[in-house]
C-alpha cells in the first residue's frame, strides 16, 4: 500500500433524495444565483449535526462572520446526527435546502451524484495549505462537493482511571498489539473489574471496517463499488463473536442494548466498559461524559498485515447546496470558518483536527489537554498513513446500518460470519445497484 503523508492536523437518506432532487441542478449554483458576492443585503441559512459545544462555538463564528459582513445575515439550523440526514433530505427533495450544509462521507456522493450539492471549484473557497490526498476526499464523479473541515484518527480510547481501581495495567506493546492480543487483555479486565464491567469493545462501523480491510491488504470500496473480499468481512465479524464469546466484550444483549446510544450514555462514558473505539477528536466529548482519565493508543492490528493501513478520515466536510440563491456568500461564509485567524480559533478541534494544517499553529496555544491528546496521537501516527481510501459510493450510505444489522444477526448466532459476510456484500451491492 503506497504511502502518503497526510499532514493535514487530523441512514435514510436514499429513498427521500430518489423522489426529490430530479429537478436539482447538476453540481451548479441556483438557477441565475451570482458568484460574486452582492452589496444588497443577503441572508443565508447555515445546517449543522452536533451538541451543545460544538452549536455555542459555530454561533460565535457566524456572529463574528456577520460583523465583518454586515450585508450578510446567517440563519443558523441544527440538530443531532438522525434528525439532521431526515430533515436535510426532506427540505432538499422540497427544493427548499439549506445554502452551507455540513456534510459526511457517508452521505457526500448520494448528494453529489443526484446534483444536490454545487461544484466548490466554481467558488472562491480558499484550500491553500489542504493536502491534495485531503481535498481530494470532497471529489466525486470529478467534482469538488465538499471541503473537509477536518481530519481525524481511529483510536482506542482507554479509562485509565477504571485500570487504575482493577489494577490491571495497559500493555508496554499498544503501539503495535494484535486482535488477539487486545482480546485477551480485554478478558483480564473483565476478569478483574466488577461484574457488568468488561475490558473491551467491538468494532462496528465502516471506519473501523476501513481500516480492518486495509490491515489485510484490502479495501472497502473502489471504483464506486464495493470491493471487499468476503474473506475479509468474515473475519470482521468472527473477531467480534470471539470477543462476545470469550468475556472480552459484553454478550450480544448488552451489546445491542447500548450500541445506539448517545455518547453520554455510552458504556465509556458510564463506566461499563475500559476501551472503546472511536475518532481521536472525541477525547473531549468522552472524558467529558466519563469524568475519567482517558489515555488513546492505536487500534490494534491484524497480525502481520500493512504497516501503512491508517489514515485520517475527513470528519466533516462544508457544502454548498445546487439549490441556493447566494452560492458567493455561502462560500465565503464557508472560506471564513476554514480560514479565518479567529473563527479557527474559537472552533479548536471541536469538529476535528484542522484540514488546513497550519491553521494547527493557530489554536497549539489555546488547546485543553484533552485536545493536545488528539493532537499528539495523530501526530504519532504519521508514520503509518497510507493513500485515503475511495468514498463511500452513492447508494452504500446506510453501510454503518447494515453492519449494525449483520453484526447483531452474528453475535445472536442468527447467522454465520460467513453467511453474513455474504448478506453484507449483496446488500450493499444491491444499493449501490439501485441509486446507479
Amino acid at each position: 500500500m503506497k504511502r502518503t503523508f497526510l499532514r493535514a492536523g487530523v441512514g435514510i437518506v436514499a429513498a427521500s433524495l430518489a423522489l426529490g432532487l430530479a429537478g436539482c441542478g447538476l453540481g451548479t449554483a441556483g438557477d441565475g444565483a451570482s458568484t460574486e458576492l452582492s452589496d444588497e443585503p443577503v441572508t443565508i441559512r447555515m445546517y449543522w449535526w452536533g451538541g451543545d459545544a460544538r452549536h455555542q462555538r459555530t454561533q460565535e463564528v457566524i456572529d463574528l462572520f456577520e460583523k465583518k459582513h454586515p450585508n450578510i445575515t446567517v440563519e443558523a439550523e441544527f440538530s443531532d446526527w438522525n434528525a439532521y440526514w431526515e430533515k436535510l433530505a426532506t427540505s432538499t427533495a422540497g427544493k427548499n435546502s439549506p445554502d452551507v450544509i455540513q456534510m459526511d462521507q457517508l452521505y457526500l456522493a448520494s448528494y453529489a451524484d443526484r446534483g444536490a450539492l454545487a461544484d466548490l471549484r466554481d467558488l472562491d473557497i480558499s484550500t491553500k495549505g489542504m493536502e491534495e490526498s485531503v481535498l481530494g476526499m470532497g471529489e466525486s464523479d470529478g467534482g469538488l462537493y465538499a471541503v473537509p473541515i477536518s481530519t481525524s484518527a481511529m483510536a482506542t480510547f482507554v479509562n485509565t482511571d477504571l485500570l487504575d481501581q482493577i489494577g490491571v495495567p495497559l500493555p508496554d506493546n499498544t503501539d503495535s498489539w494484535t486482535w488477539d492480543e487486545y482480546e485477551a487483555w480485554a478478558q483480564s479486565v473483565t476478569q478483574a473489574a466488577p461484574q457488568g464491567v468488561y475490558g473491551g469493545s467491538l468494532a462496528q462501523n465502516e471506519f473501523m471496517l476501513q481500516l480492518f480491510a486495509r490491515q489485510n491488504g484490502d479495501e472497502l470500496f473502489a471504483d464506486g463499488d464495493i470491493a471487499i473480499d468476503p474473506e475479509t468481512v468474515e473475519a470482521f465479524f468472527q473477531l467480534a463473536l470471539d470477543s462476545t464469546k470469550s468475556g472480552a466484550s459484553a454478550p450480544a444483549s448488552t451489546w445491542a442494548e447500548t450500541s445506539g446510544l448517545a455518547l453520554d450514555q455510552q458504556p465509556l462514558s458510564v463506566g461499563t466498559v475500559a476501551t472503546t473505539f472511536a475518532t481521536a477528536t472525541q477525547v473531549s466529548a468522552y472524558s467529558q461524559a466519563s469524568g475519567a482519565n482517558l489515555e488513546l493508543v492505536p487500534i490494534p492490528t491484524v497480525k502481520g498485515g500493512e504497516k501503512d493501513a491508517d489514515y485520517f478520515k475527513a470528519g466533516m466536510y462544508w457544502s454548498v447546496s445546487s439549490q441556493s440563491k447566494h452560492p458567493a456568500e455561502a462560500a465565503a461564509l464557508i472560506d471564513f470558518f476554514l480560514n479565518d485567524p479567529e473563527a479557527v480559533k474559537i472552533i479548536g478541534t471541536e469538529r476535528g483536527l484542522p484540514a488546513i494544517s497550519s491553521t494547527l499553529d493557530l489554536i497549539g496555544d489555546d488547546l485543553t489537554p484533552e485536545e493536545s491528546k488528539a493532537v499528539a496521537f495523530s501526530d504519532s501516527r504519521l508514520p503509518f498513513l497510507g493513500d485515503a481510501p475511495a468514498i463511500v459510493p452513492n447508494g452504500a450510505s446506510d453501510v454503518d446500518a447494515v453492519i449494525v444489522r449483520y453484526m447483531q444477526d452474528v453475535l445472536f448466532e442468527r447467522q454465520t460470519p460467513a453467511d453474513a459476510a455474504k448478506g453484507f456484500i449483496a446488500d450493499i451491492t444491491q444499493s449501490i445497484a439501485s441509486a446507479g
